[in-house]
């Protein structure tokens, strides 16, 4: 075995501006490497990444050092193992059930749909990012957690500056200032709600969380909606912009897809592979143990970029390509192991079964202005910044 090769040159801006071309090397070079901006051992191999979140007891979630800690200003579930993390994840897994989604969730996302698309203006270039994506998602998620009251703006803003302070591996000031001002708005959100949630059993997530057969105390309750508004809005507002790019930038996929509602789920599928919302995860190696031959001593934490798994070219061909048609499509957008992510399936629904669909019934003609304005951006969370889009 050998000690992991070092890179002390590559920098986190580098890698928030074009983090695939940087794994397309490693992957070929140095697919277990230590960077040294981000204090991290990187493991860019798909069948690594898998393995690494598959095996909990020799990879723990647990890493002293993550920036989530201070944007969160806790310990959250994200970071525990075990018993905590089971006891944290189920206790607002009621709102995530199928019944739920089935009953509760999807007929309510169906007129929220109708609503905000109904509102944007046909014949104008539109930016969809900040008018449809960002909004809708804030609005849906509102509902699923229980924070009906806070406006889109807010929950958009709350959104972006914890996941901001999450992935603030530099440990800049900035972030961290913002994140602390958001806790304290969502922390008075929460509580507003406290009375209202606990008098009956609702199916949001915070009454799940009051009402469970093992309630949970206010400071988890807190932990776990932050969590919950961090993931679920980037996720479906950033699948949502890409997919409608990669659609746009590729109209023979978008004129299939258009004529076989078959193809929405495949394409979402297709579009968090392409670019996955959430880029990686980070383990801590419980005791000494190797992986392609390089030594990963006890305590050494591990940063799994599902990106860069996403891409490998042992599993996808021409990954760089977005291709609705692809054969296999074992993707890990969305983790795997003890900490999948729990709204997965209700993130595909809306986007597939409704927000897209509605969206083309709408406006069949809409064209990409200026595909190469269209910004992506982001290393812990990556996504377009922008979606400009002439609606006809």
């Amino acid at each position: 075995m050998k000690p992991a090769p070092v890179d002390d040159t590559l920098t986190i801006d580098t890698l928030t501006r074009d983090p695939y071309s940087v794994y397309r090397r490693f992957r070929a070079e140095s697919p277990v490497i230590k960077v040294k901006s981000v204090g991290r051992m990187l493991i860019t191999k798909a069948a690594d990444t898998k393995a690494i979140k598959d095996n909990a007891e020799l990879f723990s979630s647990d890493d002293p050092n993550t920036p989530m800690r201070k944007a969160f200003q806790a310990n959250t579930l994200m970071r525990k193992d075990g018993s905590a993390h089971l006891r944290e994840r189920n206790s607002m897994a009621a709102a995530f059930s199928p019944a739920n989604i089935k009953n509760v969730w999807l007929p309510l996302y169906n007129e929220i749909a109708d609503d905000y698309i109904g509102k944007l203006p046909k014949g104008e270039i539109v930016d969809l990012f900040a008018h449809l994506a960002a909004p809708i998602s804030a609005r849906c998620l509102a509902h699923i957690i229980g924070l009906t009251d806070a406006s889109d703006a807010d929950l958009c803003r709350w959104s972006q500056t914890l996941i901001d302070g999450a992935g603030n591996f530099g440990y800049r000031d900035e972030p961290f200032e913002k994140s602390d001002r958001t806790n304290e708005e969502v922390n008075r959100a929460i509580d507003a709600t406290l009375d209202y949630n606990g008098h009956a059993l609702r199916p949001n997530a915070i009454s799940a969380m009051l009402h469970g057969e093992d309630p949970v105390d206010v400071d988890i309750i807190r932990s776990n909606i932050k969590i919950v508004i961090g993931g679920g809005i980037n996720e479906p507002r950033d699948a949502l912009c890409t997919a409608l790019y990669g659609l746009l930038t590729n109209p023979d996929q978008r004129d299939t897809v258009l004529n076989d509602e078959k193809l929405w789920m495949p394409t979402i599928e297709e579009t968090v592979r392409w670019v996955a919302p959430i880029q990686l995860s980070s383990r801590r190696a419980v005791e000494e143990t190797e992986i392609r031959g390089v030594i990963i001593p006890k305590d050494e934490v591990l940063m799994t970029i599902q990106a860069s798994a996403n891409h490998d070219e042992e599993l996808f061909e021409d990954p760089h390509l977005f291709n609705i048609f692809r054969k296999d499509n074992r993707h890990q957008a969305f983790g795997n192991g003890p900490h999948f992510c729990m709204g997965t399936h209700i993130a595909r629904r809306m986007i597939a079964d409704i927000v897209l669909p509605k969206l083309f019934e709408r406006f069949p003609n809409m064209e990409l202005k200026e595909a190469k304005d269209v910004v992506f951006w982001g290393f812990g969370f990556r996504g377009p910044l922008n979606l400009p889009v002439l609606l006809n």
